[in-house]
């Protein structure tokens, strides 16, 4: 049990700024400094007298990485001389987030560097704030992906992660008049330290042209694919740091530039824009992340971007296998390709473009290799969401996977023929072309059937899984669908972005949290203890003081940190339902005007998220969220007891500076939508408690901290089915819930829009006719967990109790198991605490 210091008040609790922060030795320090000072002379070229915070930063993040360097090469020369089998993770997002707090931590050096930074009169997290968010990612799938490498490394998995060095990224948010804006991001405005290029690393990615048939002087028949255009991929690797620093991966990028990047002649005729079209139709491969596809150039670059970074990584990992045990056939043996979400997936067809055409292995052999190398993490149960692609615009662009799909589908369906004659609607269901809409490639059924594990990332999902998108192929091939819940890394998500937290755990459950995150259990030990309860009330609070702080400078809304904070952070989307959120703030708005002498408590709805920039039914309801807070914040009838804000531009330091200080998380996706979720994990380790559905995750976070520490509303998953199965129209939902129709008819009749009765009366009909994501329908109840989570506010030692409780049972959310899970079960490789042992 924790013994409060009598001699220390609440507002002189000792906090420490990093933990797994061993203390600074001056023999240590004296070289760290003069590495430092070497870097900004030579690396970057300042004297200290001139330099900028920014300089600072480089050179502090150029020390820090040459730590690594030696256990990079090291760790490589292991796994070569252990004939060790590498897992390549492949994904179009990374968000790694800022580097240098991360890569200090996980070596232990954050002490030392922040002492000969002292010594030369610079503050190490003025230098880490300096440091922009690489921008690899947008939402979840990106986080997840960072997450994921991270305990790779920790685990000393050797492993590669795959993706694309987007110039910009997804884009930087701006909100002007509560409407988004997007602009670039600059994040390699000026160089990134934690990148080493390797121009030696090249590999030629082809696009178009045609397939002529040929035969060998063997009398076989091949195809020869003779492409119209040729682009280079080039390589980039940022080391990814376990734990301790005990073993380092690389994260691979890959950046695209034109084979000859000016046309000299067409520039010495005068055409100079000309001249340069090949590299500037080249390089937008890799300048955006997700570019829009609404239009048909926007399709064909998104199709081009993700064939162009599986193919650059396939020939990658194919080379270095062939160079290290010189047979392909045992690619399966030393390789395990995890697919993440559908984007890769067109790698099936390339990994057999690349054994049947240019490694000369026989059709069905080449189809064993694959299957038992790739494995597919499905993230979504949206339609729209499982890419298909027109089959002109794949012919087209790839006619040779174009051949490759139609083979293997060709004997896939001779297969699902002869087991079960006459099905003409199985047929059709399992099928790689949807003949239904066009005639599309189905990009799911691609992955799953060139995979030999097909995991859902929660229970509910990986079961809704079996059940909807992938029914039918469940049945053709039963236990290749398996469960990999998601998970979070503590080193990042808790050590890091809540340093107080984890100093009063580790109090409570012993050093060994910094090791072992299944340690944070014991701390249930103190959910009854009061003084415990206060000294956590004050980290949070302080953690609100900050973050109050990041509120004011950004918007100049001042909110109170005594009030419950109430978060909603995450991309932008209906089955989100941020809209379901807004309309409940203006039902508590009205009811606090409506009643102003009632005991109110203070609450502050904080949301931040980006809406993809073709989606306007989201850039409508950021739009909204800002009108609603224009009026709710300017109300002084109000008196401060209701503040809403929207922090623009969310990212992973955001998130750092949010997810400590929120008291309520909000993970109120429609059930059955939403595949896993990361966030309420992260939320709940920080001591948020959830309103949410039963949804994704949030049913395992139940299972973990129990009914009581939780506030469970709406529909579930079957009831969402049968609600779709009757129709969208959800006229009869409002006509039973006054308080939605009244909240319907003011945000209709401009209340919120300055009299403009058009600016939301399409968002309001929606809600009303076609109310695919059901707003209408769990409002109610939506509404009445709010009010109890009003009454378990009031109660001060029921919330910090369950707070606790939140805390001490995320153990098993450590994305430490998630990998550990699929060591053993997916790639067969050997991993710290696993049971799989060496080859």
């Amino acid at each position: 049990m924790l013994k409060r210091d009598a001699d220390r008040g609440p507002q002189s609790i000792a906090l420490p700024k990093a933990l797994f922060a061993r203390p600074a030795k001056e023999d240590e320090i004296a070289p760290i400094r003069e590495t430092i000072l070497a870097k900004l002379a030579l690396s970057v070229g300042k004297n200290p007298a001139t330099a900028s915070p920014r300089d600072w930063y480089m050179a502090a993040s150029l020390a820090a990485r040459d730590r690594i360097v030696h256990s990079w090469i090291e760790a490589n020369r292991a796994i070569r001389k252990g004939n060790s089998k590498r897992v390549y993770y492949l994904s179009l997002e990374f968000l790694l987030g800022r580097l240098l707090g991360d890569v200090l931590h996980n070596l232990g050096l954050t002490e030392t560097f922040r002492a000969a930074l002292g010594d030369l009169g610079m503050d190490l997290d003025e230098l880490k704030a300096a440091e922009p968010d690489a921008a690899l990612g947008n939402g979840g799938l990106g986080r997840l992906a960072a997450c994921l490498v991270e305990s790779m490394a920790t685990l000393g998995i050797p492993a590669y992660g795959y993706g694309i060095r987007y110039d910009h990224g997804l884009f930087r948010q701006v909100i002007k008049g509560g409407v988004q804006q997007e602009y670039p991001e600059t994040w390699l405005s000026f160089g990134n330290p934690w990148e080493f290029e390797r121009p030696e690393v090249i590999y030629d990615i082809h696009f178009g042209g045609s397939v002529q048939a040929a035969s060998t002087a063997g009398g076989a028949r091949v195809a020869i694919w003779q492409p119209a255009e040729t682009i280079e991929a080039v390589a980039y690797d940022v080391p990814v740091v376990g734990w301790r620093g005990e073993h380092v991966n690389p994260l691979r990028l890959w950046s695209a530039r034109a084979v000859d990047p000016l046309r000299l002649d067409a520039f010495n005729s005068g055409d100079h824009v000309g001249a340069l079209t090949e590299q500037v139709r080249a390089e937008a491969i890799s300048k955006v992340l997700y570019p829009s596809d609404a239009t048909a150039a926007g399709q064909e670059l998104r199709l081009r971007q993700e064939y162009f970074f599986v193919s650059a990584s396939l020939q990658d990992l194919v080379r270095r296998h062939i160079r290290t045990y010189g047979d392909i056939r045992s690619l399966p043996d030393k390789a395990s390709i995890q697919l993440n979400d559908t984007h890769p997936s067109i790698a099936v067809a390339e990994l057999m473009r690349i054994l049947v055409d240019l490694e000369h292995v026989g059709w069905d052999q080449a189809w064993d290799i694959t299957r038992a190398t790739f494995s597919y993490t499905n993230h979504t149960l949206l339609p729209e969401a499982l890419e298909t692609w027109p089959i002109p615009l794949f012919e087209r662009l790839l006619p040779r996977h174009m051949q490759i799909i139609y083979l293997i589908n060709a004997h896939h369906l001779e297969a699902v023929r002869q087991a079960h004659p006459g099905d003409e609607r199985l047929l059709a269901s399992v099928s790689m072309i949807d003949e239904n809409h066009g005639r599309r490639v189905r990009m799911g059924h691609l992955a799953f059937l060139g995979s030999h594990r097909v995991n859902g990332v929660s229970a509910l999902h990986t079961e809704l899984m079996k059940e909807t998108v992938f029914g039918d192929l469940h049945r053709l091939f039963p236990g290749r669908v398996v469960n990999k819940t998601n998970g979070i890394t503590f080193r990042r998500w808790l050590h890091q972005a809540n340093p107080g937290l984890t100093a009063l755990l580790c109090e409570a459950c012993g050093e060994e949290l910094m090791d072992e995150p299944a340690a944070i259990a014991r701390a249930a030990a103190l959910a009854g203890d009061n003084a415990f309860h206060e000294r956590l009330s004050e980290v949070r609070l302080a953690n609100k003081v900050a973050l109050a702080r990041v509120i004011r400078e950004r918007l100049d809304i001042r909110v109170n940190p005594h009030a419950l904070f109430d978060v909603h952070v995450k991309r932008i989307h209906e089955y989100k339902r941020q809209l379901l959120n807004i309309l409940e703030t203006i039902a508590l708005y009205d009811a606090i005007r409506a009643q102003p002498t009632r005991n109110w408590f203070p609450r502050v709805k904080i949301f931040a998220g980006k809406a993809a920039a073709s989606y306007s039914e989201a850039k409508t309801i950021i739009r909204l969220a800002h009108d609603v807070a224009a009026i709710v914040n300017n109300d002084p009838s109000v008196r401060d007891l209701l503040k809403v804000v929207f922090l623009p531009n969310y990212n992973v330091s955001l998130a750092e500076a949010i997810i400590p200080a929120a008291d309520l998380s909000e993970q109120i996706s429609t059930a059955g939508m939403e595949a896993s979720g990361t966030g309420n994990m992260k939320f709940a380790l920080n001591g948020a408690l959830t309103i949410g559905t039963l949804d994704g995750a949030n049913i395992e976070i139940r299972e973990h901290v129990g009914d009581d520490n939780i506030f469970i509303f709406g529909l579930r998953a079957n009831e969402v089915a049968e609600r779709h199965r009757r129709g969208l129209d959800a006229m009869g939902d409002i006509a039973a819930s006054p308080m939605l129709a009244e909240v319907l008819d003011a945000v209709a009749g401009g209340a919120f829009s300055g009299g403009d009765r058009d600016r939301y009366a399409h968002l309001v009909g929606i809600v009303k006719h076609h109310d695919r994501f059901l707003v209408a329908a769990d409002f109610d109840s939506y509404y009445l967990a709010q009010r109890m989570v009003d009454e378990a506010w009031r109660n001060p030692r029921r919330w910090w109790r369950s707070s606790v409780l939140n805390t001490a049972n995320m153990g098993w959310f450590s994305s430490d198991r998630t990998i550990r899970e699929y060591a053993e079960d997916v790639w067969h490789v050997p991993a710290r605490g696993s049971r799989v042992q060496p080859n």
